[in-house]
């Protein structure tokens, strides 16, 4: 059981997130900038299935609760949230699930000056942080459906052995990643989404996702 924080947890993403999490057996803070409504979803939640154990608190309270935390804010308000957690994770794996849509154009990609958002996110919350960027490219629907996860994700970081332990969980939670290198990279995932949100749109799909296909090379040859 690891103690883990989702900001952004009353959220459609981060409230099936918190939901799998619990499923799965780990002890789940929803964090929120109304701690009242974090903890109506926590009680919700814990209503639904009474075998997980949730929590709900303010932002910067779950982020210092949490061993591992999870950012699944909207991009108007993710420097915001980042700014007021960081003292609290300093030494903390942070996974960033952000991206940079910006209404109403969520079907053009519009990456920050920065080049992602989660270089901004490394910016603001310094070197003591050990940040993962995830999860951009799978639909809240997905993951609130409790089934399997036709699709891969795409894990960012500068921190091999944070993206592992990332990695882990998610394969914990029905999913298949790929560590895809520096956080740097994070800006593929993030453009990604709008990619997706225009297939959905064109060709009426429920959540599209991406599949990485090939072989492992012959070692002997």
């Amino acid at each position: 059981m690891t103690k883990i924080a989702i900001l952004g947890g009353t959220g459609a993403l981060g409230a099936a997130l918190a939901g799998r999490l619990a499923k799965a057996g780990h002890e789940v803070c929803i964090g929120s900038r109304d701690p009242a409504k974090a903890q109506a979803a926590a009680h919700a939640m814990a209503a639904e299935s009474t075998d997980v154990q949730v929590s709900g608190a303010g932002l910067a309270e779950a982020a210092a609760w949490g061993e591992i935390v999870f950012v699944t804010v909207p991009y108007a308000a993710h420097g915001d949230t980042l700014a007021q957690i960081r003292k609290a994770v300093s030494g903390k794996i942070v996974i960033d699930a952000t991206v940079p849509l910006k209404p109403p154009k969520v079907g053009t990609v519009q990456l920050p000056a920065a080049g992602c958002a989660a270089l901004e996110a490394a910016k603001i919350l310094g070197p003591e942080v050990r940040l993962v960027s995830a999860l951009q490219n799978i639909g809240a629907e997905k993951l609130a459906s409790g089934d399997e996860i036709d699709a891969d994700v795409l894990v960012s970081s500068d921190d091999a052995e944070a993206a592992n332990d990332v990695q882990a969980i998610l394969t914990e939670l029905g999913m298949r990643s790929w560590h895809v290198g520096p956080l740097a990279n994070s800006a593929a995932a993030e453009a990604l989404t709008s990619v997706l949100i225009q297939l959905n749109r064109r060709y009426k799909l429920v959540q599209a996702g991406i599949r990485i296909t090939g072989k492992v090379k012959d070692a002997s040859r």
